[in-house]
């Protein structure tokens, strides 16, 4: 191929990305017309990267952090968005990394953006967990979004496994009545280690987050 050809095989390969939707929010019936792609989760985190970075002055080189966030997901152009419930979830890394090497394999550049995508799946060096944290966040904040503007309920989740879990069901006896509550006890542990992030999750968390594009 050309290098011409290249450049628009990799481009309509990776809009595939724009149809591939979160499997999570299928999981949770969310009863919106159209739910969040891949694509959009891809551009959201890398808008949350520019903010975190903004706002409290984290030592990582921002660009690489963006480079790495914007072809995370790419392996999802040939596998989909696994759910962790999926009986091939288990080798998915390996399944990743192959499907990686298959987008990747025609260009120039490809090793180095194997190696990208490799160091983000590490988390070994500080661009790379703050680009992981980066892209759990994003998911927390969306189903919070997802939760403020109406589009979950507990009415029809008869075989949402998240759903039926025991913590799930511990907590809804407890009185939990958004999914975002459930959502966001699975993944408050992900932020231990990070103050920063642990500040962001914890407000979405406690407090309406959508007031906020109202707040001059």
């Amino acid at each position: 191929m050309t290098k011409a050809e290249n450049v628009i095989k990799f481009y309509i390969l990776c809009n595939k990305l724009k149809d591939v939707v979160r499997s999570g929010w299928l999981t949770w019936n969310i009863q919106k017309e159209r739910v969040e792609s891949v694509a959009e989760h891809i551009y959201s985190t890398e808008m949350l990267a520019i903010a975190m970075k903004s706002e409290y002055q984290i030592d990582v080189d921002i660009e690489k952090v963006i480079f790495m966030l914007a072809i995370h997901e790419i392996e999802e152009i040939i596998i989909g968005d696994i759910e962790i419930t999926a009986a091939d979830y288990a080798s998915k890394k390996a399944l990743g990394h192959q499907a990686v090497h298959q987008v990747l394999k025609d260009l120039i550049d490809g090793e180095k953006l194997e190696k990208i995508i490799l160091e983000f799946d590490e988390r070994k060096t500080k661009e790379a967990y703050f680009a992981y944290q980066c892209d759990k966040l994003e998911c927390d904040l969306q189903a919070k979004l997802y939760d403020e503007q109406g589009y979950v309920t507990f009415t029809n989740q008869q075989d949402n496994y998240e759903y039926n879990s025991p913590m799930a069901q511990e907590l809804i006896k407890n009185g939990a009545t958004h999914f975002s509550e459930i959502w966001h006890a699975t993944d408050e542990k992900l932020y231990t280690e990070n103050n920063e992030f642990k500040e962001v999750f914890l407000y979405a968390k406690n407090n309406d987050i959508m007031p906020l594009i109202n707040n001059n």
